[in-house]
C-alpha cells in the first residue's frame, strides 16, 4: 500500500502529518494546492479517487485517506 504520511511529508513538508489522526484541513497542512497534488501523485500510483463520489470527511486524516486508497485497490 502506499504510503500516504510519507507521500504527504513529501508534499507539505510538514512533520505534522506523522500524526495520523491529525485533521489535515482543520489544522492548515492539506489546502486546496497539496489536495490536487496528492490527487495526482496518487493517480500516478493507479489509484484515482473521485472526490465527488466519496464522504469528504474521509480526506480529513491520513488514517482516513488510507481507508479511501484501500478501498479503491479492493
Amino acid at each position: 500500500m502506499i504510503d500516504v504520511e510519507k507521500l504527504l511529508l513529501e508534499i507539505t513538508e510538514d512533520e505534522r502529518v506523522k500524526d495520523k489522526n491529525i485533521d489535515l484541513i482543520e489544522s492548515g497542512v492539506i489546502d486546496s494546492y497539496v489536495f490536487i497534488e496528492l490527487l495526482s501523485r496518487l493517480e500516478d500510483e493507479g489509484i484515482t479517487i473521485y472526490p465527488t463520489r466519496i464522504d469528504r470527511n474521509k480526506l480529513r486524516t491520513i488514517k482516513g485517506i488510507e481507508e479511501l486508497i484501500k478501498k479503491e485497490t479492493t
